[in-house]
């Protein structure tokens, strides 16, 4: 007996539901997985390039900050690609495959003894140099690996975020802050098992293992990921918000001419529903893009305009005033983010003191880094739980300390921890001296690397502040349309710190090396004064605290804006026709 199938019962079947809970674990650990990989790899890096390129110290640093840089920068630049072509899924699926490339070219220039120079004695002048076919095979990895970085860390988060963007559930803002704070509790963790496990590895089991563990990683960070996808919701992309900053520039040079309405209501181009109607008066030269000369020539019957090149609408002109209202506090940011790149040299410091905690056990030097790490998540649990509830009952805010107070804290802070940095490592330097090392940089002092510490701690306090500061005061401040760019801005900040760094110390290694003398940044750290950088670092950071002053007093109030434009009336209101907005003038647009 042959049975058929009615479509109408096909119908009647209830769809699987997507995302939700169950997809939780695996988007966490593909960003777990790939962050122990990648940040697994940064600590001993220095010495890796150090031993098995024979590079010096200053060529070392500089190639780590390329890197760093890079792997800060293209996270805007999988954003975008993300946002407008290709989705958040398909972005994470490119990044890991990327990402696992690199790491196995990594792992290959261990592996292949022909990858590297021929092995010498550090230090000797008779060391060869790498090929540039060696320089190239290294280079790819870094750069496969970045590439890789900038698909998934801007995508993550957000796709996490679309598998419980469902409406009419009212528990889902409270599911969603809890995925956040999971979110970013693993994320935390896993750069803290990279930072010591990962480290812990390569230094008792050599680079072929210890390059080989990230690989496996990265390759779990894939799998988890895709194993879940049929449970995926996967938001199709939008129209880009770069697209829509480059139409309103266009829009009001081209509109250049015309006179703003001395009407505003009926004036400007808005979507109908949008909260957000009616220009601010700050950079007024850009509302022009959103003046309407001729309504039924430049607008649709739809609502939308005719030329999105010559006719913006409100919200744009908004999103684009907001970045740039924001760009000068941004930029205070990346003098923080030049002292938190800091790896090459803490790591050299540690590798010639006494790390030894018990007799039988001492810290990596790759692994100091954790302090940062430890002391973030400590005050940030702290400051959550304890100080926040205190200080909202004395000042009224729901943040305790204002953003920008927070903000400020944290480049005082930097400053100070780059001055500790910097008496700590003169105390180093006369006791290598003393104890007959000047000419031995591998020697261990008779000096503890617990002195380190505190220049940690004092870091991560900083970054606590400002890093947690600065992500909040974007989110505050932009429009809700704008909240992936407020979360990334942080990020392009520490690509140009990174990116900074580098610039730093070629300037100093060419400016003090030379005519006999030795560098600043030497290899040799006992003969350089590295005490002498720390102070240039700590006199640009105050500079840059007097600067952040300056920016924050021009910014005006802070809080609450955002509250007030996306809270403003006119939500019914749409395209009005009332009287002309430019009183039928004829003017010619450029």
């Amino acid at each position: 007996m042959e049975a058929s199938l009615d479509p109408t019962m096909l119908t009647q079947q209830p769809l699987k539901k997507k995302g939700g809970l169950r997809t939780m674990p695996f988007i966490i650990a593909n960003e777990a997985f790939e962050r122990v990989a990648s940040f697994g790899l940064l600590p001993n890096m220095t010495r890796y390039l150090m031993g098995g390129y024979h590079m010096d110290v200053a060529t070392g640093t500089y190639v780590l900050s390329i890197w760093s840089a890079a792997t800060n920068f293209l996270p805007t630049v999988g954003a975008f690609i993300s946002d407008s072509y290709l989705g958040r899924y398909r972005t994470i699926i490119v990044g890991c495959v990327t990402s696992l490339l690199g790491m196995i070219l990594l792992w290959l220039t261990a592996m292949i003894p022909q990858a590297q120079p021929p092995p010498c004695e550090a230090l000797s002048k008779s060391c060869k140099s790498s090929s540039p076919a060696q320089l190239a095979f290294l280079f790819a990895s870094f750069a496969l690996m970045s590439i890789g970085a900038g698909g998934i860390r801007p995508c993550s988060l957000a796709f996490g975020a679309d598998q419980w963007d469902k409406d009419g559930n009212p528990k889902n803002k409270n599911v969603l802050q809890s995925f956040f704070n999971w979110y970013y509790a693993s994320a935390t963790t896993s750069v803290l098992l990279g930072m010591t496990v990962i480290v812990f590895i390569q230094d008792h089991f050599g680079w072929k293992i210890g390059f080989g563990v990230p690989v496996v990683l990265q390759f779990m960070s894939g799998l988890f990921f895709l194993l879940a996808s049929s449970f995926y919701i996967k938001t199709k992309p939008n129209k880009s918000l770069f697209t829509g900053f480059a139409q309103v520039s266009v829009a009001a040079f081209r509109n250049r001419h015309i006179d703003l309405p001395k009407s505003k209501e009926g004036c400007y181009h808005y979507i109908k529903g949008s909260n957000i109607i009616v220009p601010t008066d700050m950079l007024r030269c850009l509302n022009k893009a959103c003046v309407i000369r001729n309504k039924e020539k430049d607008v649709k019957t739809d609502g939308s305009a005719t030329d999105p090149w010559s006719l913006c609408t409100v919200e744009q002109v908004e999103e684009l005033k907001a970045v740039l209202k924001v760009l000068p506090i941004w930029s205070t940011g990346i003098m923080i983010a030049v002292n938190i790149s800091q790896q090459t040299f803490p790591f050299l410091q540690a590798s010639s003191m006494d790390r030894h905690i018990t007799s039988n056990f001492q810290i990596p030097a790759g692994s100091f880094g954790m302090f940062t790490v430890i002391t973030l998540i400590i005050w940030i649990a702290v400051y959550d739980r304890l100080i926040i509830p205190q200080l909202a009952k004395l000042t009224g805010k729901p943040y305790g300390i204002g953003l920008k107070y927070r903000m400020g804290i944290g480049l005082a802070l930097s400053c100070m921890a780059m001055a500790v940095s910097a008496i700590v490592e003169g105390m180093r330097r006369k006791t290598a001296i003393r104890q007959g090392f000047a000419d031995n940089p591998k020697g261990v002092l008779d000096m503890s690397a617990m002195w380190l510490i505190p220049q940690h701690c004092i870091t991560g306090l900083a970054e606590a502040f400002n890093a947690i500061g600065q992500t909040e005061f974007y989110y505050s401040q932009f429009p809700r349309s704008m909240s992936s760019i407020a979360t990334s801005l942080f990020g392009l900040g520490m690509g140009f710190g990174s990116l900074l760094v580098g610039v730093i110390v070629k300037i100093v290694d060419d400016a003090t090396k030379g005519e006999g003398k030795e560098s600043w940044v030497s290899s040799n750290l006992n003969k350089g004064h590295y005490d002498y950088y720390y102070w240039i670092l700590t006199t640009l950071s105050v500079l840059n605290f007097l600067y952040f002053l300056v920016c924050s007093w021009a910014y005006g109030p802070c809080e609450g804006e955002r509250t007030k434009v996306d809270q403003s009336e006119g939500d019914d209101e749409g395209m009005k026709e009332e009287e002309p907005c430019l009183e039928n003038k004829s003017v010619d647009s450029a």
